[in-house]
């Protein structure tokens, strides 16, 4: 086809074009809609087509090709690797109390180890007190003395049934010792708990220690150690240190001696100073730490179940072997022995041994009361009961027991 002679101009080409209207009647015709629709959906088919088949290709199955029941455990385990549940953490914003009457006791922290010093765990030492007056000057020498920071110590005394000055004399020395803060000789906290429990037995060194009055005295006893402990432990005490007043002489270092055995609970062995001739006799003078004998138990099982046995007396002979005559200062004073029963001179329990709810029975347990009673209750739960037989402690010499020499 030629062109015309002056060239196509936009005048000549559109007058070659059909009419505009002609070309809406067209594209809007049945056929030509159909077609393409017809032609958008192969196109669109073919496209997806394509894709899926690529995709098919970077397909892989993972796991064995045998059933599940054919299947190892090495190879159902491998088969399942990649189907770990999913997990999502929903960290929720803390719930805050403004409440002045609402407190809270986490004990999970607070913990009784062989490394105490390190680990700055709180000590309680209880002492519970009758006509005391003239043991007290003493008691807060060899306190002072001390070698474990008085700063995690706290003291308590129970004054009880008292005829002397025991609560004037007490409260003195709890104020010079308590005066001594700057050489650190003060504690952390002091308290005097009193409680009158009423006369059970004359008190004087004759009465006190006869055979009659041991049952009685020592369910009196029981009762004060029970009050003074429930008055006096705090949540944050680790260990729970009983040390009579009437001690005469005891390492500085006793406490970390003790928690170095990491045991539930502890005694030393108690002797007493006699001097006869120019000569220390080394009287013993604790009893009540010894170990069950076979004659022991045969004679429990004769007597009424209210009956409160009491070691060194000729009533009742046990049989027992007693801590008292096992020992010796002069060789390893880290030598263990497991007891059935304990005396309260000095004894160190794990905290958590008094919050789980061994006490001082005042009442015959097992035959048994107040320190005694306690180890036999501590035993049942399933608690260590130790002595160190060769670990000394000196106590006052009473003279009141002359067949314990």
């Amino acid at each position: 086809m030629l062109l015309p002679k002056g060239g196509v101009t936009w005048k000549s080409a559109r007058s070659k074009l059909p009419p505009w209207k002609a070309m809406v009647v067209l594209l809007t015709r049945t056929r030509v809609l159909v077609s393409l629709a017809m032609t958008s959906l192969v196109i669109l088919l073919w496209r997806g087509i394509s894709k899926s088949a690529a995709e098919m290709q970077n397909f892989y199955c993972y796991g064995s090709s045998k059933s599940p029941m054919q299947m190892s455990i090495n190879e159902m385990v491998e088969w399942n690797a990649h189907l770990q549940t999913p997990v999502i953490f929903n960290p929720h914003e803390p719930y805050e109390v403004n409440s002045s009457s609402i407190s809270m006791v986490d004990l999970n922290p607070v913990k009784s180890t062989p490394k105490a010093l390190t680990n700055s765990e709180r000590v309680l030492i209880l002492t519970p007190l009758r006509d005391a007056a003239q043991f007290l000057e003493k008691h807060f020498d060899l306190l002072s003395e001390l070698t474990y920071p008085h700063e995690l110590i706290d003291l308590a005394f129970l004054v009880g049934d008292s005829s002397d000055d025991t609560l004037a004399v007490l409260s003195s020395e709890l104020k010079r010792i308590q005066d001594q803060v700057e050489s650190k000789i003060a504690f952390r906290s002091a308290m005097i708990v009193q409680k009158d429990f009423g006369p059970v037995v004359n008190m004087d060194i004759q009465n006190r220690h006869s055979f009659e009055a041991q049952g009685p005295r020592r369910k009196a006893m029981a009762q004060a150690r029970n009050y003074l402990l429930a008055s006096a432990l705090k949540s944050d005490h680790s260990w729970v240190y009983w040390r009579d007043v009437d001690i005469v002489d005891s390492p500085k270092k006793i406490l970390e001696d003790f928690m170095a055995h990491d045991k539930d609970i502890l005694v030393p062995n108690i002797w007493f100073h006699r001097y006869k001739d120019g000569r220390d006799i080394e009287g013993r003078f604790d009893y009540n730490s010894w170990v069950e004998s076979d004659k022991g138990r045969r004679l429990r099982h004769k007597l009424d179940p209210e009956t409160v046995l009491a070691e060194g007396y000729k009533e009742y002979d046990t049989g027992r072997n007693w801590l008292a005559l096992l020992g010796d200062w002069r060789k390893n004073k880290d030598e263990e022995m497991e007891l059935d029963g304990i005396g309260g001179v000095s004894i160190l329990v794990k905290a958590d041994v008094h919050r789980s709810g061994i006490n001082f029975p005042m009442y015959a347990f097992e035959n048994q009361a107040e320190t005694e009673g306690f180890a036999r209750m501590a035993k049942r739960a399933g608690f260590q009961v130790i002595g160190l037989p060769n670990y000394v402690v000196w106590h006052i010499d009473t003279e009141e027991k002359s067949g314990n020499i």
